[in-house]
């Protein structure tokens, strides 16, 4: 996995709503519908939608749109990939450790 998409994917874990919203969609077996994750937060649907955003960029969830609805699916691949490049660089061992840029 790349730097960039290392980076990409702790940003948009670091944020703690966007983090729950993951979680939502993780702990749903299939697809889950996006007016839930509205009804679930307390917030607006323009903000679930900024966060849904982030987490498809990143790559962590799949967005289906069928008509007027949105169905967001976990992607537990890429999450699989993040937490090897994270024990890879960070763990014991790490040839990258005082790694200066």
């Amino acid at each position: 996995m790349k730097e960039a998409e290392i980076a990409r994917i702790a940003k948009a874990l670091a944020d703690p709503r966007r983090f729950a919203i993951l979680e939502a969609v993780a702990a749903t077996e299939g697809e889950l519908a996006c007016r839930r994750l509205v009804a679930a937060f307390p917030v607006s649907a323009a903000t679930i939608s900024h966060h849904l955003k982030e987490l498809a960029t990143a790559g962590l969830v799949d967005v289906r749109r069928e008509a007027q609805q949105v169905f967001l699916r976990y992607r537990k691949d890429t999450m699989a990939a993040y937490l090897t490049a994270v024990r890879t660089r960070l763990g014991p061992g790490s040839r990258r450790r005082g790694r200066r840029r």
